[in-house]
């Protein structure tokens, strides 16, 4: 097993909000012992020189292998975090994004390898089911309510209600 641990830099990411049938498609985090302790849009890091867009497109394309079409602008989050006790410090654009027509319809998850080889597991999660006693946090933090409470739905395309 992989331990992970975040990089002792800023980043800045790029991270698509994928809807499905209201629930949001996120990867699960693990911690050391191999717990699901949250999960995450897809995304990743920004190369120098690329664009955020740029960067959400390519990645998409990396870990599932898909295009995908940005469909709103994005939104803003400054995210330091810790795990397992080590501090993380992101940048993150976070824009609402579009599969082609069919594009895992008939799949509850999927399953991908990222660049240093470990496996990731992603599944479209319910927002009320994140962020709550005994259920996995929604990273980063803050996006739930965020989305919850974004009055301006087109932004971050949140599921209606």
């Amino acid at each position: 097993m992989t331990t992970w641990r975040p990089h002792p830099h800023i980043r800045v990411v790029a991270i698509g909000l994928h809807w499905r049938d209201g629930r949001l498609l996120a990867a699960e985090v693990r911690d050391d012992a191999g717990r699901i302790k949250g999960v995450r849009p897809l995304g990743g890091e920004i190369e120098f020189g690329e664009s955020w867009r740029a960067a959400l497109v390519r990645e998409f394309h990396e870990e599932l292998g898909i295009g995908i079409t940005i469909t709103g602008e994005p939104l803003v989050m400054e995210n330091i975090f810790v795990h397992e006790g080590s501090t993380g410090h992101e940048m993150m654009f976070i824009a609402a994004v579009a599969f082609p027509d069919g594009a895992f319809s008939d799949q509850e998850r999927v399953d991908f390898r990222e660049d240093n080889g470990e496996q990731i597991v992603a599944r479209w999660f319910n927002l009320a089911d994140l962020d709550v006693e005994g259920g996995p946090s929604l990273y980063p933090t803050g996006l739930k309510d965020v989305l919850l409470g974004s009055k301006d739905r087109t932004k971050v395309s949140t599921p209606s209600s």
